[in-house]
């Protein structure tokens, strides 16, 4: 691309980034890095009667714990700042104010009370009341007004806001980047608000003058934004100014693939929607967040980056810059992409088991620290053997805890399978038989028993099953002599003898 790719990723401070809204934040990052472009935080914070006290440091915080931190924005190479719309409002009236010059907008002074009753008749008559063309003129603004009443009006400071006079009579050709063209019937849409008495500019001015001012080559955003787009093209055609091409993602949807999905479906089913914790500061409400659920970085991004893009091929497992390399805004689908939080789970596991073993073993050591265990066994050779079957860090406790705490129940499914008539004597034999062992590591102590069980003419499963079950307090866990080595003799013989006199 010859122009220098721009884009900007630009939420609300009304609360915390939603899971969908960071996936829009890494496809706005993928498609900048891969056209070696700049990746722009702006916040837009222009209802302040919806802001939220902290939301801005959580969104920060978020883009930087997934790695997709910001080029450009607050506090970080500010060339086209300052990157909060309320700290820009003295920009936006001037534009404003050009559009009226060149009659592509105009004041209204309609009150609230006077709009609620027009809708409420229209409503009575089985209508839908729409300001625009066809009523223009007969509502109180600067169009069906004198130049001189409604500059007295002006002076007087009656309340009004400045409407944009969208065209009438016109087709407008739009093209999305994901859903090709789109064409709308101008006489269809409303004259929006661009300019509000309080003297804050709506999202649509705001958005429009700031992409322009940024030089935004590529506005990619949520479908929830796509029955703006005309709007958004309009103005720039008002303005003479070139718009960036337009590509907006398809929603996030319920597991169960109908409906966006929400807060209350993370609630309701036990997985996060946000990407960190997040405590509501009017209620101290509580939500919970991938980051404090143990998921790692790398995993949340490589799952949203396939919610909704499809690299082509049969790869799963994408690292950041594998992602960068592979991203098209052509394989982004149209249809809502369902969320799913088992092949979330699988994600999960398939980074966790990448992870080295000296990495698992600090982190296994915290957990164990936190629980007041400390131990002298080799963490590092522990997770390895258990982590195949761990899907997150906190696991490894749940599944190697009999390494530092010695069964006092046994599952009663495996018991009932396992201690037949006659096995706690065959336990006493092995006990007896351990004792004799002089070298008990893995390999010598599997090499001696499996003698010892083939010189008995035994199967393997009346000795190996009721051992695990000593040992584990299950039939769960990795291979029964590298947990007895790792036991140690003594151990293993008290585990036994324990296991004979309660079962």
């Amino acid at each position: 691309m010859s122009t220098p790719v721009r884009v900007r990723f630009a939420p609300s401070p009304t609360g915390p980034l939603h899971i969908g809204g960071l996936r829009t934040a890494l496809y706005n990052y993928l498609f900048a890095k891969k056209h070696n472009g700049t990746f722009v935080l702006r916040i837009e914070d222009t209802d302040q009667t919806r802001f939220v006290e902290g939301a801005e440091n959580y969104i920060r915080e978020a883009l930087d714990w997934c790695g997709i931190s910001y080029d450009e924005g607050p506090g970080k190479n500010e060339k086209f700042g300052p990157y909060k719309q309320s700290e820009r409002k003295s920009l936006y009236k001037q534009y404003a104010d050009k559009l009226i010059a060149k009659g592509n907008a105009y004041y209204a002074f309609d009150t609230s009370d006077k709009l609620d009753s027009h809708r409420k008749d229209h409503e009575a008559k089985g209508k839908t009341f729409i300001y625009n063309w066809h009523n223009r003129l007969k509502l109180k603004n600067s169009l069906s007004l004198s130049a001189e009443e409604t500059q007295a009006k002006i002076e007087a400071g009656d309340p009004y806001v400045i409407r944009f006079k969208t065209p009438e009579g016109k087709t407008l050709e739009m093209h999305d980047e994901i859903r090709g063209t789109i064409t709308i019937d101008t006489n269809v849409l409303d004259d929006k608000v661009l300019f509000k008495s309080d003297g804050m500019p709506t999202y649509h001015l705001a958005n429009i003058v700031d992409d322009h001012l940024m030089e935004i080559t590529h506005v990619i955003r949520g479908e929830e934004w796509l029955p703006s787009m005309a709007l958004h093209i309009l103005l720039y055609k008002a303005f003479e100014w070139q718009a960036p091409k337009f590509a907006h993602l398809s929603l996030l949807l319920k597991p169960v693939g109908k409906g966006k999905l929400s807060k209350r479906d993370g609630d309701k089913l036990g997985f996060p929607v946000f990407p960190l914790n997040w405590t509501d500061p009017k209620t101290n409400e509580v939500s919970s967040g991938y980051r404090e659920a143990g998921f790692y970085p790398e995993t949340v991004v490589n799952f949203l980056a396939l919610l909704g893009w499809n690299p082509g091929t049969e790869q799963e497992i994408f690292s950041l810059s594998e992602l960068i390399e592979a991203f098209d805004l052509k394989r982004v689908n149209k249809s809502g992409a369902k969320f799913d939080p088992e092949k979330n789970k699988w994600f999960q596991q398939q980074y966790l088991q990448q992870q080295n073993d000296v990495d698992l073993a600090k982190a296994f050591e915290s957990i164990l620290t936190n629980k007041g265990i400390t131990t002298s066994l080799p963490l590092e050779k522990i997770v390895s053997m258990l982590k195949e079957r761990a899907i997150f860090p906190a696991d490894l406790y749940d599944l190697g805890k009999f390494f530092f705490e010695a069964p006092t129940t046994y599952d009663p499914k495996a018991a009932k399978k396992t201690w037949k008539e006659g096995t706690a004597e065959l336990m006493q034999e092995l006990v007896e038989k351990i004792k004799t062992i002089t070298d008990f590591s893995a390999a010598n102590a599997t090499t001696e028993i499996k003698a010892w069980i083939t010189s008995k003419e035994i199967g393997f499963g009346k000795v190996m099953m009721p051992l695990r079950l000593a040992l584990v307090g299950s039939l769960m866990g990795p291979d029964v002599y590298e947990i007895a080595a790792m036991l140690g003799q003594n151990e293993t013989i008290n585990r036994l003898e324990n296991a004979i006199k309660n079962l």
